[in-house]
């Protein structure tokens, strides 16, 4: 039986992107995504609200794209795989869940990031930009 591990997220980044790179030179952006969700309490009338933070890393020229045009606030959808990664600290065994990031759309407009732009695939950015605008790389 084959089995899908397969995220989408559309939400606002609660701070900066957290660039490093490894010792081989690669780039890796983490940053965390706010999901809200708005409902209203049947047995009380009142409007609820809940907003789910979900951590994610991009790696390679897609983090390259992250540290230069996404930023705390920007609203994006994202796509990737959900990974879980262990450590031991002390003896004890540490894990952290996190959204491997593969694809990204900014959804911001114009006025509220640097450039509209949709990647496909992380290596090669496609590109659809409003009015001719480039990023230089």
């Amino acid at each position: 039986m084959s089995s899908l591990n397969k995220v989408q997220i559309i939400g606002n980044l609660g701070k900066e992107p957290e660039i490093r790179h490894t010792q081989s030179g690669d780039i890796i952006a983490s940053f965390s995504v706010a999901c809200g969700e708005k409902w209203k309490d049947k047995t009380t009338g009142e409007t609820k609200e809940k907003t789910e933070w979900i951590n994610c890393s991009v790696f390679g020229k897609l983090a390259e794209i992250i540290e230069k045009y996404v930023f705390k606030g920007s609203k994006v959808y994202l796509e990737g795989k959900y990974k879980t990664r262990t450590w031991d600290k002390d003896g004890t065994t540490q894990y952290t869940t996190y959204v491997d990031v593969q694809n990204m759309i900014m959804l911001d407009s114009k006025k509220q990031s640097a450039n509209n732009a949709q990647y496909k695939n992380p290596d090669v950015p496609d590109m659809d930009w409003d009015n001719g605008d480039s990023i230089p790389f």
